[in-house]
């Protein structure tokens, strides 16, 4: 399972951006949570997620805004579910909040973390964190120019249609999008969907047991 810690930047000097953010997030992929997604601790958004391309989506919406550190953790999570984000438990969630401490110190906010199984998958994680935060920092430095075109083409629209909307010339359009480097990302998507994929390919949940129940 996917578990994603954000805790918003700089929150003392900020508006409370958690709300907002959750409900484009929804709108965005309103089938992908396995639980609603939460705000905890006042400036933190909790979220988990079962499948890797809209875990991917998450991540590249909430860095996208500028305004989040952003820690994902993969493992397991206890089952049954409880009815909310922040009562749930598991290997995902732990590894989430240390990815999240450890993603206020990187240049992209983003950091990776696995819950302890194997060398093997800890190198996977390190890897896949590397080539997420290259896309993220691509994406980082990209003009709003540039967004506008790409979010056009994102659309599904033709390079004719989108200089018609923009007022601008195809070779400005395809221009743009060569500058912002949307066809590198679109590339580097499904490929990350793999490798994160690969990385979940463990056991999924821990069951409780008596003991625990009983606990």
């Amino acid at each position: 399972m996917f578990v994603i810690t954000a805790d918003q930047i700089d929150s003392r000097n900020d508006h409370d951006r958690a709300r907002a953010m959750i409900a484009r997030l929804v709108d965005q992929s309103p089938t992908a949570f396995s639980l609603p997604p939460d705000q905890t601790a006042g400036d933190e958004i909790q979220l988990l997620i079962s499948a890797a391309r809209p875990t991917l989506d998450a991540i590249l919406t909430l860095h996208r805004s500028g305004h989040w550190s952003i820690g994902l953790g993969v493992g397991t999570v206890r089952t049954p579910l409880p009815t909310s984000t922040r009562h749930a438990t598991g290997g995902a969630f732990i590894a989430a909040r240390d990815a999240v401490l450890r993603a206020k110190r990187t240049e992209a906010h983003f950091a990776l973390e696995v819950e302890p199984e194997s060398a093997h998958r800890d190198e996977t994680a390190s890897g896949i964190e590397a080539l997420l935060t290259m896309l993220l920092l691509l994406r980082q430095r990209r003009t709003v120019q540039g967004w506008e075109a790409g979010d056009l083409f994102e659309s599904g629209l033709a390079q004719t249609d989108i200089a018609a909307s923009l007022g601008i010339t195809t070779g400005a359009v395809s221009q743009r999008l060569k500058t912002a480097q949307y066809r590198v990302e679109q590339a580097a998507r499904p490929a990350l969907v793999r490798l994160l994929k690969q990385l979940d390919s463990g056991p999924l949940d821990t069951p409780t047991t008596e003991t625990d129940a009983t606990a």
